[in-house]
């Protein structure tokens, strides 16, 4: 087998993975779906006092919250992908067996988290925000350039967020535990992703500063992209840029963590 054609399978494996968990996403959608119904009254409270937090409007701000719960999982933004696996692998040793196989490491987890991505995205995703766009005004386009502009930011944050979570994995052949490299990731994503509050909404110094992080290609960028607040081809180059920094950044990484497992193992 090619090792295109490998990957490919190595993605439909993810996909297919998730698809047999149907009572853990019907969970998730109806938890999708009720803490968007909490974050788009926050929302409508706090905009009504302040109409243009932002930069945004109502409309605005109201897809801003549906598009982040369609996203919550697809970009694992808590974390919980394949990142578990893998710290699991590593601290048990197994991650010898996986060193040996005819597959480079990252693609082989890259191939698998993107099958898992758009899996929650079509299967967890799709529901809640077409939930809020029947039962809540929202700032959607209605031309298909702005929505295939769109999705290729939604890949981009794809690799972004996958980026961050193999980096915090391999962590693990370093730390030896999980848990606080776990518990690191979930507080880091919820904030400076922009899941609580649209980054653009942050004042002053800290505004500057998480509009630069690579969290903000996650959401913030293809919210932006969507609602034309943002130039696609801007936003794919900030994407663009994190995405290979983190991946370079994940493959020295790897290179480091194979020669300690090699000088550990003999």
């Amino acid at each position: 087998m090619g090792s295109g054609r490998l990957y490919a399978a190595v993605a439909v494996g993810g996909f297919r993975r998730y698809a047999t968990y149907r009572t853990a996403t019907a969970a998730g959608v109806f938890t999708n779906t009720v803490f968007g119904l909490i974050l788009v009254y926050t929302y409508l409270a706090l905009w009504r006092e302040k109409p243009h937090l932002g930069g945004y409007d109502q409309a605005q701000a109201v897809t801003y919250v549906w598009l982040g719960q369609c996203l919550f999982a697809t970009l694992a933004i808590q974390g919980g992908g394949f990142e578990k696996d893998l710290m699991a692998r590593i601290r048990t040793g197994e991650i010898a067996v996986d060193l040996y196989r005819p597959a480079d490491l990252q693609l082989w987890w890259l191939a698998s988290d993107l099958g898992r991505s758009v899996f929650q995205m079509l299967g967890r995703g799709v529901i809640p925000f077409a939930f809020g766009a029947l039962f809540f005004p929202m700032a959607l386009p209605v031309d298909v350039t702005t929505w295939a502009a769109f999705l290729v930011a939604v890949v981009l944050a794809m690799l972004v967020s996958f980026g961050i979570r193999y980096l915090a994995a391999l962590s693990v052949f370093w730390l030896l535990d999980g848990m606080g490299v776990n518990q690191v990731l979930m507080i880091t994503g919820v904030f400076f992703s922009g899941m609580v509050l649209p980054l653009n909404a942050f004042p002053g110094a800290l505004g500057g500063i998480v509009r630069v992080l690579p969290w903000a290609a996650q959401l913030q960028m293809p919210a932006d992209v969507l609602m034309g607040e943002a130039d696609p081809l801007r936003a794919y180059a900030f994407q663009a840029v994190w995405a290979v920094v983190l991946l370079a950044a994940g493959r020295l990484l790897q290179s480091a963590a194979t020669r300690r497992v090699v000088v550990q193992g003999g």
